[in-house]
């Protein structure tokens, strides 16, 4: 990799900002001053430093941020904010994206990273990676929804969702649940309870295959995957 490509993609700043690094003879490559941007290094096996701070190369970024509601799942929006400007530069220059969407209002764990293979493991459809949701519902939820839930319901477009598992927390006026499912389609949420004639007016997703939201994130908040969370993430996700 070229070392300018090589300081620009560890956050050193844009490639003409690491030539002035490099006039100044800030950088060394294997204790030699470096030159050149163009010099190729091999990120793996050789030492750059900036101003005698050896750099440590990463290629991939795993953050679990606990979207806020207002906020869109995008990496630019022309109007809205979105997920990535609630990211400081240090994680910024990676360049994550959301791993699938969630609604503008709707809340909860979001996973962002620059990992295209997990990226697509994860939202493969053949995988049938499970999502559990946390709502609130319009109206009384009952049995009966549990069951029409458990054979898949018929969206507004004719479309038959995939079984999804219905955990009723409180049937009120004013309903508690907790649903399990694999898919991701738009609003599906809300669109499988509107199919039973009720209302999300509350949602927030609480898991993503193995990986569960943390509690002591505050909404907008975020943070690197732990290595224990990224191993079961991807070694449950192998085998889902």
């Amino acid at each position: 990799m070229r070392l300018d490509k090589f300081l620009s993609h560890m956050g050193y700043g844009t490639r003409s900002e690491v030539k002035v690094l490099i006039k100044s003879k800030a950088i060394e490559i294997n204790n030699t001053v470096a030159k050149n941007g163009s010099t190729h290094v091999n990120e793996l096996e050789d030492q750059v430093s900036v101003y005698g701070e050896v750099v440590e190369y990463r290629e991939f970024i795993y953050l679990m941020m606990n979207k806020p509601p207002g906020v869109v799942s995008a990496t630019e929006d022309s109007r809205d904010q979105t997920v990535i400007d609630l990211l400081d530069d240090d994680v910024r220059h990676f360049e994550p994206y959301p791993v699938g969407r969630l609604d503008k209002d709707t809340v909860g764990l979001l996973l962002l990273t620059n990992d295209g293979a997990l990226t697509h493991r994860l939202l493969s459809p053949k995988k049938d990676v499970p999502k559990v949701y946390y709502a609130k519902v319009a109206g009384r939820v009952t049995e009966s929804d549990v069951e029409a839930f458990k054979e898949g319901v018929i969206l507004d477009d004719g479309y038959h969702t995939k079984p999804g598992h219905l955990n009723i927390l409180k049937s009120d006026q004013i309903s508690e649940i907790e649903l399990t499912i694999t898919e991701g389609k738009f609003h599906q949420v809300k669109r499988m309870f509107q199919s039973v004639d009720k209302e999300v007016i509350y949602l927030k997703r609480l898991s993503m295959g193995a990986l569960k939201l943390d509690n002591s994130l505050e909404e907008g908040s975020y943070r690197e995957l732990t290595t224990e969370e990224l191993i079961s993430l991807e070694q449950k996700n192998d085998h889902a």
